[in-house]
């Protein structure tokens, strides 16, 4: 084996990340189980009704959430950085101090949802029904984007997305 390549193979074997997604613990969710701080890295939920599970602190960065319903779910203080939650049903989710940057909840509905602390830096709100989720302040707002569709609590308003 050439040098470069040995170390190539070592080095790749060295960066295997060690937060790489839980099998099992995704597959417990996908079943229907809570699973507060698990490891669900481009976890698959899209599809699914899995109403009312502990998933706080749960790391579910890059998730497919597409079309999944997902009421009274705890997100709180996770990580849903770059998921895809198009579509999907979240009425009295827990995202408080949850980190939603650069995700996706375009056509979502999030009535109810607590949004207290979240990051939404990125996140795409456009066509978002979340007139009555609570914990959401203009500064958050600032930092995401919506169109004419986003409904949105009192008189906050949001930037349209590019």
């Amino acid at each position: 084996m050439r040098p470069f390549a040995a170390l190539g193979l070592a080095a790749t074997l060295l960066a295997s990340p060690a937060l790489a997604q839980n099998a099992g613990q995704i597959a417990r969710v996908q079943a229907g189980a809570s699973c507060p701080r698990c490891n669900l890295f481009q976890a698959d939920l899209s599809n699914r009704e899995l109403k009312g599970l502990n998933l706080a602190g749960a790391r579910l960065r890059q998730a497919d959430l597409s079309l999944s319903i997902m009421n009274r779910t705890s997100f709180a203080g996770g990580d849903l950085r770059d998921v895809n939650a198009f579509g999907g049903v979240f009425s009295s989710a827990n995202f408080s101090g949850a980190n939603l940057t650069n995700s996706t909840w375009v056509g979502t509905y999030l009535q109810g949802a607590s949004f207290r602390r979240a990051t939404l830096v990125g996140a795409n709100f456009s066509g978002v029904e979340m007139d009555r989720a609570s914990g959401l302040t203009q500064g958050q707002l600032n930092t995401a984007c919506g169109d004419e569709a986003t409904r949105l609590p009192g008189r906050l308003t949001i930037p349209r997305c590019q």
